[in-house]
């Protein structure tokens, strides 16, 4: 796969620079944390088609690649945008365009893309570990009213407070896989509350008392979803893992540029050699994160699925590892200032925490590497 942008991606790139170097100054972006206006730019990402960038034409998107969104949450990253552009403008509209039904593309997918609708995945539970393949949220079948009524507990759902809808994932009894539904977010027996996360971000725990939805609200066949959650829960990590880039490349900036002003004994900080050693330590691991995310790149474009899981806990893993090993880092270099709420280094670490945990840990996605390794060697020792 070549990675070398072409004119179009390097126009998209500077745009998005541009725009958050004009409008995510650190005391804007922290008006914009206590006012919780965490979709205070969507208009603008809508505007500017990036929040169809990875949608065909026929979809109403302008049929871009992955490459194309990963730039966008590359530079989100460096100015650590508060939308959930992962989150919300990333992997609904991948779950509905590998499962709707091309009613519901036709409905849904040009308001999302137009920043019209938003639209939370409810996956997580606290049972599953950041894995879609894992519910116990039940959907029961109600022959009288000719729908299902939903009824369990999901959490860690991003935008959700700001949703218009919610795709939910379900077991229906009696059947095997999952199955997906779109619900509102006012409908009766739904409620949320609110999560605060450790960058200021929110969350939502969701809880689904018997709430009705019509088979019109189901997404695919009973107990085909997963395919569909999996390929936009591949989409939305190959896009945090983006995003955690270009919080790694912003944070060995601010660094560096403070170990060529900050001095001591008359000389500046920068000029001592081990702290010239730890710089050259996080400028190795932003190389072998970025390495990574080209990796993962290229599997979500030319590999089949099980193996883009696979490349996906690879990547979640070391890349939010490393995000926060150079963000600390980073905090450690800059001494006490580096700890201040004030100053902006320490938010690209709590940035970096909340995005290990989001889709699952790292070490969640290492259990779940081995136990796909050792099921491969038993099924290999088996086999004559």
């Amino acid at each position: 796969m070549d990675f070398k942008l072409n004119s179009d991606q390097v126009m998209l790139q500077d745009s998005v620079r541009r725009f958050g170097e004009r409008s995510y100054g650190f005391d804007a972006r922290t008006a914009q944390l206590q006012q919780g206006k965490l979709f205070a730019h969507w208009p603008t990402f809508a505007d500017n088609g990036w929040l169809a960038a990875g949608i065909p034409e026929a979809c109403g998107g302008v049929g871009g690649d992955a490459v194309d969104v990963a730039l966008i949450a590359q530079e989100l990253g460096r100015v650590l945008a508060m939308e959930p552009f992962a989150s919300v403008g990333v992997m609904p509209a991948q779950v509905l365009l590998a499962g709707g039904s091309e009613a519901q593309k036709t409905q849904f997918l040009p308001p999302l893309v137009e920043g019209k609708l938003r639209i939370s995945v409810a996956y997580s539970e606290p049972s599953s570990r950041g894995n879609p393949a894992v519910t116990t949220l039940k959907a029961v079948a109600n022959a009288a009213a000719g729908g299902y009524g939903l009824s369990g507990l999901k959490t860690l759902v991003v935008g959700g407070a700001d949703a218009d809808l919610f795709l939910v994932s379900a077991q229906v009894p009696d059947t095997t896989g999952i199955t997906l539904f779109l619900v509102n977010a006012d409908a009766p027996g739904l409620s949320q509350r609110r999560l605060r996360l450790h960058d200021g971000s929110q969350a939502t725990e969701v809880v689904f008392d018997q709430v009705q939805v019509s088979d019109a609200q189901r997404v695919g066949a009973v107990g085909a979803g997963l395919p569909a959650l999996q390929q936009g829960y591949c989409c939305a990590v190959t896009a945090l893992c983006a995003e955690l880039i270009g919080v790694m490349e912003a944070a060995i900036e601010m660094t560096a540029e403070y170990l060529k002003t900050r001095k001591q004994f008359g000389v500046a900080i920068g000029s001592f050699q081990v702290l010239q050693h730890r710089m050259v330590d996080m400028a190795g691991d932003l190389e072998v994160s970025r390495s990574m995310l080209h990796a993962l790149l290229d599997a979500e474009t030319n590999a089949p699925l099980d193996d883009r899981l696979r490349m996906v806990s690879q990547a979640k893993s070391l890349i939010g590892r490393l995000a926060k090993a150079v963000c600390g880092q980073a905090i450690q270099l800059h001494g006490g200032i580096g700890m201040t709420e004030e100053y902006a280094v320490g938010h690209y670490f709590k940035r970096a925490v909340v995005a290990n945990i989001l889709f699952g840990t790292g070490d969640q996605h290492d259990s779940a590497a081995m136990a796909e390794l050792q099921a491969s060697a038993t099924l290999s020792q088996e086999t004559p």
